[in-house]
């Protein structure tokens, strides 16, 4: 694949990019990637190129407003080869086919040093001026790329105009696992060389255009790597032998490669080469090294700014990903703590929530014409559950189509982890409605579980498992047959009551024996503060537990007395009472109090 190489007036007005065969590119001021911001003899959209495989098509663009020049003459429309260059502007882009390969065969360097980071701190810029005005891009440089590949275009332009002795400069890498791999067999057989290179050139380019290639040296790029220090190699100066398959072939007389280090760019390095001064005073071996000291503390100053950077960055997107299911209190813990162990799975006190919007599978089937606006209707209804959920400090668990499950209780305990999930749990049924006209069922349960990352080698998530987990789940269907949002269950529902300041109010409404389980339930519904539904108030809850209470102790015509004394609007209440008329107002022989359920 050939390059596009653009140069303007400045040696820092430059880049060099890859063009990809079939694929059209507007070249101008204000095009992206392909911008030349430099030349505002450029127009924002000047020429449409298009690599076809052997030859560059170049196409004048009509709000272009100057010409472009192609051997010395104005023309609207040509095509060139590798090797050929136009001009717009003061500024020339040229058409190259060069290949970077690291090297496996360089030969041994007649001089080299190894720089250490106590030792480059002594060394001091003959001219600081532009060192720091060059350093100080870096930030913006890195900012301003979306991509690695970005990344390394403006990179390696940067460090070729910092380091003005540099011919050439590449951005490699190192495939760690095939190194240590290297390794092994070199130790093995000391003649033997590995038959994958492990290093990769991500991006290069050179100050003069030649029709050689570009070829690092793999022994300097993974000794310095292997050292964490920035090594300088020598293979000629203006006194010493030299060996004439090497370095006459691509004209380098030197070459370091300085590593950067840290996470976020495991395995890189920056390499730099160049040739000598002939004319330089004294001894060339001194003279060289010395001059070079500087170009090393200057690679390592960009490493170490890369490397931080791009730390950042990292960050900066886990904290991205990771801010979608989990609310900032556990952000904080993965931050200072050691993130695998954070996460392991573990036994702990949980409060589950599951939540689900009504009539899902219904208006999907009349929405069937557009899907992808219905899909927009929806996750906005979840990005509403999600995000109540983490405003109250809790882990989303889960999402699936129209359902969502979050918990609280893990990784830190939380105390008041039931009275959490019932503020998000009435938040969520509050900004449903309003934002995306959606209805919920709720339910909320508390108990033992095991939380954290669960799952298979081949997929894992954050998530809670044991049976309240189930148990949540089962509350949430059991609203579709209450006719409640939100049901509790006992252990819930027990700290609500024992609030002093209880952030909803709480009925019992039955109590219950899901189907497939044998120990009873007891179902509580969780209200809004009375202001908010003024219709059911306080004496209306408690004349439904009182009917309750009569419809346990098998009292049903006292049952149906109370229950007809609540607002119609209160669906709830008509549970039992259609119950109650189901078997004829009189209660089943060996009545315990406990309706069984048909069904999940």
């Amino acid at each position: 694949m050939p390059d596009l190489i653009a140069q303007g007036v400045e040696p820092e007005q430059r880049w060099r990019r890859a063009l990809p065969e079939g694929q059209e590119i507007v070249l101008g001021r204000s095009s992206g990637a392909w911008g030349v911001a430099w030349d505002y003899k450029i127009s924002r959209r000047h020429a449409v190129l298009l690599w076809n495989g052997s030859r560059l098509e170049v196409s004048r663009l009509a709000e272009a407003q100057n010409p472009i020049f192609f051997r010395g003459q104005q023309v609207g429309r040509f095509s060139l080869r590798p090797g050929e260059h136009f001009i717009i502007g003061r500024t020339m882009f040229t058409l190259v086919d060069q290949q970077a390969d690291v090297s496996a065969d360089s030969p041994t360097p007649l001089q080299q040093q190894l720089f250490s980071t106590q030792y480059l701190r002594q060394v001091h810029f003959q001219n600081p001026d532009h060192r720091l005005e060059v350093l100080n891009r870096l930030p913006e440089v890195i900012s301003g790329a979306n991509n690695d590949v970005e990344l390394f275009i403006r990179l390696v332009s940067m460090l070729l105009a910092g380091i003005q002795r540099a011919n050439a400069v590449a951005v490699v890498a190192i495939d760690e696992d095939d190194a240590e791999a290297e390794e092994t067999s070199c130790r093995k057989d000391a003649g033997s060389a590995s038959s994958r290179p492990p290093v990769r050139v991500l991006h290069w380019d050179q100050r003069q255009l030649t029709a050689a290639g570009f070829r690092p040296s793999r022994r300097l790029i993974m000794e310095a790597v292997r050292e964490g220090q920035s090594l300088l190699h020598i293979w000629r100066g203006a006194t010493m032998d030299t060996p004439q398959d090497y370095t006459v072939a691509e004209g380098f007389d030197w070459a370091f490669c300085t590593p950067v280090r840290g996470e976020a760019c495991r395995g890189w390095g920056l390499y730099v080469a160049g040739r000598f001064n002939a004319e330089s005073d004294g001894p060339p071996a001194l003279v060289e090294i010395a001059d070079l000291r500087e170009d090393v503390k200057f690679a390592e100053l960009v490493a170490a700014m890369l490397a931080a950077l791009r730390q950042m960055r990292l960050l900066e997107r886990r904290q991205a990903v990771l801010s979608q299911f989990f609310s900032p209190v556990v952000l904080e813990v993965l931050a200072a703590e050691d993130p695998e162990v954070v996460l392991s799975p573990r036994e702990t006190e949980v409060v589950v929530m599951f939540c689900d919007l009504r009539g899902f599978s219904s208006a999907s089937e009349r929405q069937a014409g557009d899907l992808l606006g219905w899909l927009r209707h929806v996750s906005r209804a979840l990005s509403t559950i999600t995000h109540q959920i983490r405003a109250a400090g809790g882990v989303v668990g889960d999402l699936q189509g129209d359902a969502a499950m979050g918990f609280w209780g893990w990784p830190l305990p939380q105390p008041d982890a039931v009275l959490r999930a019932c503020r998000a749990a009435l938040a969520v049924q509050t900004d449903c409605q309003a934002a995306a006209g959606f209805q919920v069922g709720i339910g909320i349960a508390a108990g033992p579980a095991v939380a954290g990352k669960i799952g298979t080698g081949d997929q894992m998530k954050v998530t809670v498992f044991g049976p309240v987990v189930n148990l949540a789940a089962r509350l949430e269907n059991m609203t579709r047959l209450f006719r409640a949002p939100i049901l509790l269950d006992e252990a819930a529902a027990e700290v609500v009551r024992c609030e002093v300041s209880p952030p909803a109010r709480l009925r019992r409404l039955a109590t219950v024996r899901p189907y497939g389980l044998e120990t009873p339930l007891e179902v509580s519904e969780l209200l809004p503060p009375v202001v908010e539904r003024p219709t059911l108030s306080d004496e209306h809850l408690r004349t439904y537990e009182a009917a309750l209470d009569a419809f346990r102790a098998g009292s049903w015509q006292t049952a149906l007395e109370l229950l007809h004394r609540l607002p119609a609007e209160d669906q709830a209440k008509d549970f039992l009472m259609v119950y109650i008329a189901c078997h004829n107002r009189r209660p089943p022989p060996h009545w315990d109090g406990v309706i069984s359920l048909d069904e999940k």
